[in-house]
């Protein structure tokens, strides 16, 4: 507690003190929470997938029926998951034409004249284009 008190309270030491601090608090976020973090989201994925393959296989052997019913099942997931990914480009795409108009109309009341607002095109298009992906390019859903 003292050699705490002792950088903090003499101004020559008061930058360490605080780069101590900081020092400690990044090595804690990006070498310890964040790879905990991604290894229990890991394991959390793999046990979800091999109850999945295991319910899965039971429910293959167990009948004709329990064939039809698993392989029903595999096609709800894969139609559910490429439904999710088009909401997902759909909301993506609209925020983005959002940001936008929004920098353009910013930089066009702050810079005025000149041409330095027609940055906000960047973030526009990109939303236009993932949005003619999703409703003429990418193929229907079943």
């Amino acid at each position: 507690m003292r050699l705490a008190m002792a950088l903090f309270n003499d101004p020559e030491l008061s930058s360490l003190g605080l780069w101590m601090f900081l020092s400690v608090g990044a090595v804690s976020l990006f070498g310890i929470f964040i790879p905990l973090v991604s290894w229990i989201e890991s394991r959390r994925k793999e046990r979800e997938a091999f109850y999945k393959a295991e319910t899965m296989r039971r429910l293959a052997e167990s009948s004709g029926e329990g064939a039809k019913m698993a392989l029903d099942m595999l096609n709800a997931e894969n139609r559910l998951g490429r439904l999710k990914s088009r909401e997902g480009l759909k909301v993506g795409g609209l925020i983005n034409i959002g940001v936008g108009a929004g920098l353009i109309v910013f930089l066009r009341s702050l810079i005025g004249t000149g041409g330095p607002y027609l940055c906000g095109l960047i973030p526009l298009l990109i939303g236009v284009a993932m949005l003619v992906y999703v409703y003429a390019l990418a193929g229907p859903v079943e």
